[in-house]
């Protein structure tokens, strides 16, 4: 087992290193012989496994090791990691330390920041910052380029992150996201009207559609097996802020179960949260619901609380962050909006 698939588990992004388009007078020949020939190094084996893993794209979609090129294919390979050195360069950018001793960081991230450096994001990003501040995070095999992270959280997603600051301590807290002991709750403003808390599950995959996104399968061979609970705090008739507690990781495993039972987040784009879902058809709902996403320009969901065992202490803790204010602000606004009507 690697303690640090966790980082596989969560906010898992694929990024091109090869692209190739067929020329018009390729004939018809299997990818795998036609990528051993196009890439350098590149055996039939591996070639075969990349094709299994579907990380082998044509025109945006995966395919089978017998598919045979046609003419002005367009085929992408897409790994987990990015297409050049791993090296990550100190920047001196703000962050909020919401816990410190001589084994951790907690982190409150602000929304808007991207954990670690990615394709189209090298600079700018939370391990960035982390590399300029402290010294010597470890960064172990299967970590490459994001020293000290055991996990993560969405680029617009708010709130805490826990970040180790030394090897011991990484591989106690890693084995605790892959055990699922670590407590983990968000709060999510959804549309709709909850009738009940409840539980979602499924196997969480790449969409069939759109690789950017996830869906959520019956199918084992589709996705990893993922549990969210959630428990309704507030009702604002048209929308409703749940807590929601991960009982497993996965990449946008909230936003996608939540889309997945026909309540999207608030204003997530890539979820559909980003329309008018529920309400009335007049015009002033519709421009108060336009106001409230100028307010919060992302998808509403804020990593509130963590609890684990501390890798030196070996006694459980647990941090609480508030609300950011642009989450506290649309919650007021419907509030306030529902008492009017």
């Amino acid at each position: 087992m690697d303690e640090l698939d966790v980082l596989d588990h969560e906010e898992q992004d694929l990024y091109e290193h090869y692209k190739i388009t067929v020329d018009k007078g390729q004939s018809l020949l299997r990818i795998d012989k036609f990528l051993m020939h196009r890439i350098e190094n590149a055996s039939r084996n591996r070639i075969q496994n990349a094709i299994d893993a579907e990380n082998v794209l044509v025109n945006g979609k995966s395919i089978k090791s017998s598919y045979k090129v046609k003419p002005k294919d367009d085929i992408s390979i897409v790994l987990p990691h990015p297409p050049r050195d791993n090296e990550v360069y100190p920047e001196d950018l703000p962050i909020e330390i919401a816990y410190e001793d001589d084994d951790v960081i907690l982190v409150n991230k602000a929304a808007g920041m991207v954990v670690h450096p990615g394709y189209g994001n090298w600079s700018g990003t939370l391990v960035n910052a982390l590399v300029f501040h402290f010294n010597q995070l470890p960064q172990l095999p299967g970590n490459d380029g994001r020293p000290g992270l055991v996990h993560r959280i969405d680029k617009d997603t708010s709130g805490l992150l826990l970040i180790s600051k030394n090897e011991k301590a990484m591989t106690y807290l890693a084995k605790q996201f892959y055990d699922h002991s670590i407590t983990r709750q968000y709060l999510a403003l959804v549309w709709g009207d909850l009738a009940e808390d409840g539980t979602v599950s499924g196997y969480i995959g790449r969409s069939a559609k759109d690789r950017k996104v996830m869906d959520v399968y019956d199918d084992e061979e589709k996705g990893k097996w993922s549990v969210t609970h959630y428990k309704v705090l507030e009702r604002f008739n048209y929308v409703t802020l749940v807590q929601c507690e991960l009982e497993t990781g996965r990449t946008h495993q909230i936003r996608a179960h939540m889309q997945h039972i026909g309540h999207p987040l608030f204003n997530d784009g890539s979820y559909g949260g980003d329309k008018i879902r529920k309400g009335t058809i007049f015009a002033k709902y519709k421009q108060f619901v336009e106001n409230c996403f100028e307010i919060i320009p992302r998808q509403s969901l804020h990593a509130k609380t963590l609890g684990f065992m501390h890798p030196k202490t070996k006694k459980y803790v647990h941090f609480e962050t508030e609300l950011p204010d642009d989450f506290a602000q649309v919650l007021e606004k419907w509030r306030n909006y529902i008492q009017s009507i």
